[in-house]
């Protein structure tokens, strides 16, 4: 049987349409970036980030055509100006491009592990293998102009241990143990996130078009600083350094690039990868502090998210992903 006549699984199909949406997006942000942007070798990373994305979406498009599954409409250039005025700085395309590699890595590695017929698998360990060089090259880059901010360095113990107490796991009421390097991994990581959350919000609600978008991005921002505050604290009771915000690079131009659509789509993204990062932190917390205050952050962000799709869908922007037959109506002969 040739490869190709083996129907696309469910998991599979997710995967290309998911990746057709983010890529489309991609392209239209990264366009809009090199416009302005004035850094040569953040230039050179946004130009191999567009070289990736552009052909991902000639893939995608011939996996859907054989599949014979119609395309998601995603994002044209209807969607960004690239000529409009500059909202953002280098720096803080730089970090950008630093977090999303991150998550294309995380992504990319699923979609392997989902994906049975052998030339999806290929397309995406080659997909992974581009996200890897284009991470390496940004953080390479982050290095060399002294913007990454490096996470806590832990003193070595003399020796090797074993948790003898259950008061390892306590967290609530008297003395806290401290952090473990996975805890300050994650929260690391995490504050890294919030940080490109609030500084992508503060330009897109400066520029919003609708007002209920402008003030639901606004309430986004206002949980992410929470959030960042909240971890923040943390460090400070362990004389632990923060990362650095990238809200000083937004620009004051009020003139939108994107669309509403667009910039809500960003938003909704980064919110739904905040929950599972979250998720994965909580999965590995042993502290009940922080495990508490994982689950009351992923709580506020789900609902903040079903609201961001409820706007999505009031404003027709909610795009309909691949769906199982409906079985209750066929039966019924409708």
């Amino acid at each position: 049987m040739e490869k190709n006549s083996i129907r696309l699984t469910a998991t599979e199909l997710a995967s290309l349409w998911t990746q057709f949406m983010f890529d489309t997006m991609s392209i239209g942000f990264i366009k809009y970036a090199l416009e302005h942007m004035e850094d040569n070798d953040i230039i050179e990373v946004y130009r191999d980030a567009l070289q990736y994305s552009e052909s991902h979406v000639v893939k995608i498009k011939e996996f859907f055509k054989g599949e014979e599954y119609p395309l998601p409409k995603a994002f044209t250039e209807e969607d960004v100006n690239v000529e409009g005025p500059r909202l953002f700085q280098d720096p803080f395309y730089l970090n950008y491009m630093y977090i999303m590699s991150i998550q294309g890595i995380t992504g990319y590695a699923l979609s392997v592990g989902t994906s049975i017929r052998s030339d999806l698998r290929k397309y995406y360990i080659d997909c992974n293998n581009e996200v890897m060089t284009l991470f390496n090259k940004t953080i390479e880059v982050m290095l060399s102009k002294g913007l990454y901010s490096r996470p806590p360095v832990l003193s070595p113990p003399k020796s090797i241990d074993f948790v003898q107490q259950q008061s390892f796991l306590t967290g609530w009421f008297g003395e806290r143990r401290p952090l473990t390097a996975m805890e300050i991994g994650d929260i690391t990581f995490n504050m890294n996130k919030m940080h490109l959350h609030v500084a992508l919000k503060v330009g897109f609600s400066q520029v919003a078009a609708s007002e209920k978008v402008r003030k639901y991005i606004q309430r986004g921002t206002q949980i992410s600083t929470k959030h960042i505050g909240a971890f923040d604290a943390i460090f400070r009771e362990e004389k632990l350094n923060s990362p650095i915000s990238w809200s000083s690079y937004v620009t004051d131009s009020k003139t939108s690039p994107f669309s509403d659509k667009f910039m809500m789509y960003q938003v909704q993204l980064s919110s739904q990868i905040a929950v599972a990062f979250y998720g994965t932190a909580l999965s590995v917390t042993s502290r009940r502090d922080l495990a508490l205050q994982y689950v009351m952050f992923t709580t506020e962000l789900a609902k903040y998210a079903e609201d961001g799709a409820n706007l999505m869908i009031e404003n027709g922007w909610l795009e309909e992903p691949p769906l199982a037959p409906d079985r209750r109506t066929l039966t019924k002969g409708e």
